[in-house]
């Protein structure tokens, strides 16, 4: 197994792989993504891709499930053991080598899934019929390393990328650096050459090992609005050469959002505009899922006009889908870490308040959730099976930006300011009496019934310690 590491390179490696045809199966975890931010369809997704890399396992996997039904609803332990395990142990034997590729796990968002994950996953160590490694990536972070510290010596190698050279990692941003603005010479008319020798090392000076900080960097020269010179002169003149890695990221990312934010507006414009971006951008960076711009509009109930303004000005940092159907994202966490961290986020103006943002959201929710209504699909007659519903009419009946507040209203009230503000409460107890059953229909329609049976638990919990408060 391989060990800690940059998540990114797993990407490279997946691809390699399939080209060898070795690779049986991946998982890419991303925090805030719907389906892959958590473990619950991490091993039916792996299992899923072992029947399509391995033919002779396809029988088991099939009986497995017809033996269990409800496996898709069980725990990570049972999934991994009826699905994947026993299939592999009884496959006939197999003289290629299969590898599994786990990028970012300590994106998931279960700090106890992750290391029953890294438990369950080292069983794969004792198969005889099969040959399979696993290559997995993460950040070094402490549950990450208690997880591996439970595994066998034997069953693990880890690959720290930082502990790679710094003049290896050097050369590398320098190839970077000069073949990405290489093409902007021509394109701008530029003086030959450009940039030149020194302005490249002053470059890789800054980004102190950073691959982030390059690729932020370069988006910010070329951003196809300002003309590059002066975007890198800014880069150059605004930090200095002599702060830490992480303080040369916090400086780039505060010299794009005053210059691509703010720009040279007066003090009026210049509040409004920061106070879109915390309302905007606060939300994509807190939010559970993410979505497009025109739904993030909906969901905020604020125009989609301010909402695509604001984005636009930020695609140095965020990936802004030429496609309106696609969902808007962060390029890099790291992004995320710098708006919610006073001490790094040196400019007010643009820190988020986490529970604020996520106060806010719930209220957001709950409006909407408050204009539900029965029967939202207009259906034929009682007792019509969900499977039996076109998606098409689904989508069409219940909005994106309605799925997203009747799954995740709860989640913001509660790692919000749950129990400071009584109108909340009075909020989610009119909502209780009003539209509980037309809540229920709108999970069952999305296929979150289940959840939202863990959400009435939750709910339960939290306003028992509000009646033992009061």
């Amino acid at each position: 197994m391989a060990g800690t590491g940059k998540s990114t390179i797993s990407r490279t490696i997946a691809r390699e792989l399939a080209e060898k045809t070795r690779l049986a199966a991946s998982f890419f975890f991303t925090r805030g993504k719907k389906d892959v931010s958590h473990s619950r369809m991490f091993f039916t997704t792996i299992a899923a891709q072992l029947a399509i890399s391995l033919p002779v396992l396809r029988t088991s996997i099939s009986d497995a499930i017809d033996n269990n039904t409800h496996i898709f609803e069980q725990g990570p332990r049972e999934q991994w053991n009826q699905l994947i395990l026993n299939p592999l142990r009884n496959a006939p034997t197999q003289s290629i080598q299969l590898v599994v590729v786990i990028d970012a796990l300590d994106e998931c968002d279960s700090m106890e899934d992750i290391q029953l994950i890294l438990l369950l996953l080292e069983e794969a160590k004792d198969l005889d019929t099969v040959r399979i490694k696993i290559f997995l990536t993460s950040r070094p972070e402490i549950p990450i390393f208690d997880g591996f510290r439970q595994l066998s010596g034997e069953a693990y190698r880890d690959f720290i990328l930082h502990n790679i050279p710094l003049d290896t990692v050097n050369a590398d941003i320098s190839t970077f650096f000069l073949q990405k603005l290489s093409p902007l010479k021509a394109k701008h008319g530029l003086a030959t050459p450009w940039p030149d020798e020194q302005t490249v090392e002053q470059l890789v000076e800054r980004a102190a090992g950073l691959f982030i900080y390059a690729a932020t960097t370069l988006r910010f020269i070329r951003d196809g609005i300002h003309d590059p010179e002066e975007q890198l002169s800014l880069v150059l003149t605004t930090t200095k050469s002599s702060l830490s890695a992480t303080e040369h990221l916090d400086g780039i990312y505060t010299t794009l959002l005053q210059h691509s934010v703010l720009g040279r507006r007066g003090y009026q414009e210049c509040e409004q505009l920061a106070e879109w971006f915390r309302q905007v951008v606060g939300s994509i960076v807190v939010m559970f899922n993410t979505m497009p711009a025109r739904n993030l509009a909906q969901l905020l109930q604020i125009s989609f006009n301010l909402v695509s303004r604001t984005l636009n000005s930020l695609r140095s940092v965020l990936h802004v889908p030429e496609n309106e159907s696609q969902a808007v994202r962060l390029f890099h966490l790291s992004f995320r870490d710098f708006l919610q961290d006073s001490e790094r986020c040196s400019d007010s103006r643009f820190q988020i308040d986490e529970k604020e943002r996520h106060t806010s959201l719930f209220r957001r929710c709950m409006s909407h959730i408050s204009q539900l209504q029965e029967n939202m699909c207009d259906l034929w007659g009682p007792g019509v099976l969900v499977t039996e519903i076109p998606n098409d009419l689904i989508q069409n009946s219940i909005a994106p930006h309605v799925q997203y507040a009747c799954r995740y209203w709860l989640d913001h009230w509660r790692l919000g300011n749950p129990l400071a503000v009584e109108q909340d409460i009075k909020t989610i107890r009119q909502f209780l009496e009003q539209h509980f059953l037309h809540w229920l229909e709108g999970l069952s329609l999305i296929g979150e019934v289940s959840n939202g049976a863990h959400m009435l638990i939750a709910l339960e919990e939290i306003l028992s310690v509000s009646c033992n408060a009061h």
